[in-house]
């Protein structure tokens, strides 16, 4: 994260506090250790009313940014979103992808 944020410092933070965050990528360094309980997605969220980790498209996410939506779902919202969309995870399975090798 830290490498990222020197290389992009106007897009990418490692600061924690959200008024450091507008407009940047937050790379939340402190969910990688081996105490941390990172939910997997469609896993339910232990709350009240339990909302799903759920996976999203980039158009949602502008969506979000702007305002117009919250992006929270219930387990009824993922069934019916699985079902129209089909499952927007999946393509993690078999995408390829390679890290760029920073210059120095």
């Amino acid at each position: 994260g830290q490498v990222l944020e020197r290389q992009q410092p106007k897009r990418v933070t490692t600061v924690m506090a959200k008024a450091e965050r507008p407009g940047k990528v937050f790379v939340d360094w402190s969910q990688n250790a081996h105490h941390k309980t990172t939910i997997a997605p469609y896993s339910l969220r232990a709350r009240p009313e339990p909302t799903v980790s759920t996976p999203v498209d980039w158009d949602e996410v502008g969506a979000c940014a702007a305002g117009e939506d919250p992006l929270r779902f219930v387990s009824d919202d993922v069934l019916a979103r699985v079902a129209d969309h089909g499952d927007l995870f999946a393509p993690v399975l078999a995408l390829e992808q390679e890290l760029p090798v920073p210059q120095r």
